[in-house]
């Protein structure tokens, strides 16, 4: 019997690998938005400690200077935070757009897995008709060889 070989398996070949790749990229996107995530909510705590220390400072003696700096602080913190959210917002169209990728990756090489499939069912079914006619063709040969040998012996 001959054996199975698909002649596009260096294709799919690359497309396994392609899938990896993209796999990895989907893992690095992702990393990077978690990243920017944590960076995004630490920003919020230190703002939120920053409300705090300055209503702390209110309840206390007034010092102007003291109280214009917390101020300050908090407005910084809010550029800081607004900035943040669109590094975060860029991360995540990243990953959104790095998981299109591998949604596409993985379509083409479930699409070549099913050439591949059916290729295989072809190879099969060619295996198979051909045997039938080699098992056809011997039937035939021992048919005929009996009937000459009945025809020879009369």
């Amino acid at each position: 019997m001959a054996k199975f070989r698909y002649r596009m398996q260096s294709i799919l070949n690359i497309k396994y690998q392609l899938e990896t790749q993209a796999k990895m990229e989907v893992g690095r996107a992702q990393m990077r938005l978690n990243e920017a995530q944590e960076k995004l909510q630490m920003l919020i705590d230190r703002k939120t400690s920053y409300l705090e220390e300055g209503r702390r400072m209110r309840e206390k003696a007034l010092n102007v200077n003291d109280l214009r700096d917390n101020r300050n602080a908090v407005l910084i913190m809010d550029e800081m935070i607004a900035v943040q959210k669109q590094e975060v917002r860029r991360a995540e169209e990243a990953v959104e757009r790095a998981r299109m990728k591998l949604t596409g990756i993985m379509q083409e090489r479930k699409m070549h897995e099913k050439l591949k499939e059916k290729a295989l069912l072809q190879f099969l079914e060619e295996e198979k008709a051909g045997e039938a006619k080699v098992v056809d063709e011997l039937t035939s040969y021992t048919y005929g060889q009996r009937g000459k040998e009945n025809g020879n012996g009369s």
